[in-house]
């Protein structure tokens, strides 16, 4: 079992979206899942191009171009939620997800606290399965086995 928090991800980090993303990786390749983690690609939904995150895909899935990926390709979407974008990270991109049939969306939150809000896909919708609060481990079982404490994640700072 991987503890996120306790193996690789570091309180205080720049970057906030690295250690999830490596520790999503390691989940990944402990459970022996066909996937790769992807950070900020294109993924091509029926509505358009979006870039989130963190995309978890089906292995193979960056074959053809290397830049782009089929959202029928996609197990989970990440989104990173920050000031300037809470509208579109809350509301409108999960719409476009839940549209697409994807079946895994996770929204990382910083204010006040980091918080991982864990949902899944049902009747077209996204459903709140969990929420990870600092301080306390919390176990995700899809689309591979995932613990984390996201105590020591933090905002990823402005590019400017």
């Amino acid at each position: 079992m991987l503890s996120a928090r306790a193996e690789v991800l570091r309180p205080g980090s720049p970057a906030g979206w690295l250690p999830l993303h490596v520790a999503l990786d390691a989940a990944a390749q402990a459970a022996g899942a066909a996937v790769e983690v992807l950070e900020a690609i294109n993924v091509i939904l029926p509505s358009g191009l979006v870039v989130p995150d963190i995309v978890v895909a089906d292995a193979g899935a960056t074959a053809e171009d290397g830049v782009s990926i089929d959202a029928e390709a996609v197990q989970l979407i990440v989104e990173l939620v920050s000031p300037g974008n809470k509208t579109m990270d809350r509301k409108f991109k999960p719409m476009l997800y839940a549209e697409a049939g994807i079946e895994h969306f996770w929204r990382l939150e910083f204010d006040p606290a980091p918080r991982l809000i864990v949902s899944e896909l049902a009747d077209g919708r996204y459903v709140e399965k969990a929420i990870a609060l600092p301080e306390a481990s919390t176990r995700v079982e899809a689309p591979f086995p995932f613990e984390i404490d996201p105590a020591g994640l933090t905002q990823p700072k402005q590019r400017g």
